[in-house]
This record gives structure tokens, C-alpha cells and sequence, in this order.
């Protein structure tokens, strides 16, 4: 999806008011329309069995969705931007396995778990942001090679073996049990991170030059915003949260192996996309991206419930990825045709 950026002359700011209004109203209607159908989800499976609105069921609801909504948010920047992060599953998996081997028979606080996951995701992300934004390799190349190293490191550290629970201080595992007021830790710290993310890509004059990087780069360069730099920030941005997510992964868990958050890299994309934030960048936002993560984790909890076979989660959500790709693809078209036909009422 790509709106134009502003442009000095009367018309052309009027034209890209007009199309960023458009692209917007869409894509906040089509927030709307994935939280009524979450919503209807929710509903329709508690009348099929009503256990699912325990106080247990929305609580193992909020905490299923926490690290996936966590992992939405880091991606989204990434993709704003009209590029991809593949690694960030791999990321997740080195993470927790590196947390657990720090924290294992220690009396380490849960702070300094957090914090050793965020250094190792951000020096993840500091390699994939300089080979893309600096290098100028292809982001899905430079992605894709990262998640297979990082697996193949992670595998050859592992060697087969496991983190337990029981060599996991307390504290730590409080994080990822504990609640306040009845409201579990790890919905609050994904409400933390996406409710800040938000007020940055919103408020912040570099959140916003993200979405004109990916709306169109070379407009982007002409008005002279850094772009290698942005895209940088974005990738450390992405792989920041992916280590902060491992380190709740170990919380949330206790029991760590190599290979934790295998596949989730796909996963992490569709709830991104399906939350309405365009694979061709330049549109969306963090709060569509979270809803899109807590629809496909409830998607996989209502399977359960209702024992339907495991297959039709990934089935759902290809189905799901292709409808939005989709409209993204239909909502461009007539976008672009719009603003043709009125460009050329301008000119008669």
C-alpha cells in the first residue's frame, strides 16, 4: 500500500492529504472489522462451551497472545518501512535458551534477565540492520541467512540439552506467572511496549518518516530523510523486542530448548499483515498489528477448545494472509485510480 508524500504546491498537498485520509479511514475500518470478528470468535466459542470465559481461560487467553502482540510490534516497524524480518523466531529461540543458561542455578533478578535478553536481541538486530540499511542486501537474503545462523548457533550451544524449571530462580518465574490485580504480567508489559510504540511512530517526527520511507523511498531521499539510518533504528528496533520476548519466553515457560519459537517468523508476519499493516510498506499501525497477533492466537485457542485437528490453524491464517494481501492490492488500485481521475479534474 503507498500514499505520496506531501508535496510544496497547493494541488499536490491537497492530493496527499486526500489519499493518506482515504488510506487511513480503510485501514481503521479494517482494525474495526478484525476486532468485531474477534470479538465474534470469542462469543460464538463461549456458547459452544462455556468454560471458555473462565477467569482462567481469558487469562491463559492474554498470556498466549502476549509474546506473539510483543513480536507484532517490533515487525511493524520493520515493515513500514517496506522491508521483512525474518529472524525474529530465531531470535526468540537464542534468547530464552541464553537467559536460561545465565539465570540457571543463580539467584540473577528478573530485571537483569530482561535485560540480558534485550542485548542479545539487539546485537541481532545491529547485524541485520547494517547488512540491510548500510550493505544494501536484500532485507528477506539478509533475514533468512540470520535465522538459519542463529538456529545453527543455538543448536550447536544447545548440543540436546534443555533449561528446566527447576533451575530457573523464582523471581524469574514470577514474572511470567505473577499478576496484578488479577491481570497477568505479560499482558501489561505488551500493553507497555505496543501503547509506547504507538505514541512514537505517532508523535515522533522519526516514527513518522518511517511510514514515508515505506510509502516511497525515493520521495523520502528527496526531502531528506536519512533512510539508511531509520531502517537501521527499525531492525534494532525489531530485534530488541525479539530478545526481550525470549527473555519472557523463559519466564513464561521455564522449560527452554534450542529450537523454542521455531516457525513463529511467518507467524509474526501474517499477524502483522492480517492487523492491516501493508507487506509493501508505508501504511498501518501497531495497534492493528496486535489485534492481528491476538486474533491468530485465538484462533489457535478456540481450535483446541472446540478439538478440532491443529492443522486448520495454519490453514486459517495462510487464508487469512492471503485476504489481506488482498485488499491491501484492491485498496492500492482504486486508490491510485481516485486520485487519477481527480488529478485530472484539477488539471481540466
Amino acid at each position: 500500500m503507498t500514499t505520496t508524500l506531501e508535496r510544496p504546491q497547493g494541488t499536490g498537498e491537497s492530493e496527499g492529504r486526500s489519499a493518506r485520509s482515504l488510506v487511513d479511514a480503510i485501514f481503521r475500518a479494517r482494525e474495526i472489522s478484525i476486532a468485531g470478528a474477534l470479538v465474534l470468535l470469542i462469543l460464538g466459542t463461549q456458547l459452544a462451551n462455556h468454560r471458555f470465559l473462565s477467569d482462567q481461560g481469558i487469562k491463559d487467553l492474554l498470556l498466549n497472545a502476549s509474546i506473539l502482540v510483543l513480536l507484532a510490534v517490533g515487525q511493524s516497524a520493520v515493515v513500514i518501512t517496506r522491508n521483512i524480518d525474518l529472524s525474529v523466531g530465531s531470535v526468540v529461540g537464542l534468547s530464552a535458551f541464553a537467559c536460561g543458561k545465565f539465570v540457571s542455578g543463580t539467584g540473577h533478578s528478573a530485571v537483569l534477565v530482561l535485560l540480558v535478553g534485550l542485548g542479545i536481541g539487539v546485537l541481532c538486530g545491529l547485524v541485520s540492520g547494517t547488512l540491510v540499511s548500510f550493505g544494501r542486501v536484500p532485507a528477506l537474503v539478509v533475514t533468512l541467512g540470520m535465522l538459519y545462523i542463529i538456529q545453527g548457533f543455538d543448536y550447536w550451544w544447545a548440543k540436546g540439552r534443555q533449561i528446566n524449571a527447576s533451575d530457573v530462580p523464582d523471581p524469574v518465574l514470577h514474572l511470567g506467572s505473577g499478576s496484578v490485580l488479577g491481570i497477568p504480567y505479560l499482558p501489561l508489559i505488551a500493553a507497555v511496549v505496543l501503547a509506547a510504540a504507538a505514541w512514537f511512530l505517532r508523535a515522533y517526527p522519526t516514527g513518522r518518516e518511517l511510514y514515508a520511507i515505506g510509502s516511497s523511498p525515493e520521495a523520502a531521499r528527496l526531502a531528506g530523510i536519512p533512510i539508511r539510518r531509520r531502517v537501521f533504528g527499525a531492525y534494532v528496533f525489531s530485534g530488541a523486542v525479539a530478545g526481550f520476548a525470549g527473555a519472557l519466553w523463559l519466564a513464561r515457560f521455564g522449560t527452554v530448548v534450542a529450537d523454542n519459537a521455531h516457525g513463529w517468523e511467518l507467524t509474526v508476519v501474517s499477524a502483522v499483515v492480517v492487523g492491516g499493516v501493508a507487506i509493501t510498506g508505508g501504511t498501518g499501525t501497531v495497534w492493528g498489528a496486535a489485534l492481528g497477533a491476538l486474533l491468530l492466537t485465538t484462533i489457535g485457542s478456540v481450535l483446541v477448545v472446540l478439538k478440532v485437528n491443529s492443522f486448520w490453524q495454519g490453514a486459517i491464517t495462510g487464508a487469512l494472509l492471503l485476504a489481506a494481501i488482498s485488499v491491501d492490492r484492491i485498496v492500492n488500485l482504486r486508490v491510485t485510480r481516485a486520485l487519477r481521475k481527480r488529478s485530472r479534474g484539477h488539471d481540466a
